[in-house]
């Protein structure tokens, strides 16, 4: 497994090395020494949570995130294929307010390390889509922040048709309200 450095400051992209033959294949999803060692002295990964979500072609879920201290995650996509989105909104970081699309599939493999003060979003390319996901803390639904999928200041680019979105995400503020309210108060 090697490890990438992604376009927004901060974010991880986690490139497993798969390992095929007619069985079909065998690869490390995780590996905490690499990790850690890519982190660096002092850090570590300590992961609390693993969830995961199934979403049928179309479907977007996002652009949520954590306000507090936020939430570090690990995403994957185990099955199918999305088109996954960060927003930095950390401010004071060098590339706030900027997106980043990847593609998560069950071919490549690869995965994303993005850590607290980033919102995150995908929609599902295929059929169905597993996306599985490993977070640093407990969940805590007054620490929820989100922001709509469609918002035109955002700009985020959907490759296919929008299917459909929870009540939640199409009800999201926007990301002018998110910047007011949340990141303008920050200590």
């Amino acid at each position: 497994m090697r490890i990438e450095q992604a376009e927004l400051a901060d974010v991880l992209i986690l490139v497993p090395e798969p390992f095929r033959d007619a069985r079909g294949l065998f690869t490390r999803t995780f590996d905490t020494e690499i990790f850690d060692a890519h982190l660096g002295p002092g850090s570590s990964a300590a992961f609390v949570q693993d969830s995961q979500s199934r979403s049928a072609r179309g479907v977007v879920r996002g652009m949520h995130g954590r306000g507090g201290r936020g939430e570090a995650k690990l995403v994957r996509c185990a099955h199918g294929a999305v088109h996954d989105v960060l927003v930095d909104i950390r401010p004071g970081s060098p590339t706030f307010g900027r997106s980043q699309a990847f593609l998560l599939d069950d071919v490549e493999f690869r995965q994303l390390y993005v850590p607290a003060g980033f919102l995150h979003g995908f929609q599902a390319l295929t059929d169905i889509a597993d996306v599985c996901y490993r977070i640093d803390r407990p969940h805590d639904p007054a620490e929820d922040l989100a922001v709509a999928y469609d918002d035109p200041d955002l700009a985020l680019d959907w490759p296919r048709e929008v299917t459909l979105v929870s009540a939640r995400d199409r009800t999201a503020g926007s990301w002018r309200a998110l910047l007011e309210t949340h990141l303008t108060h920050r200590p």
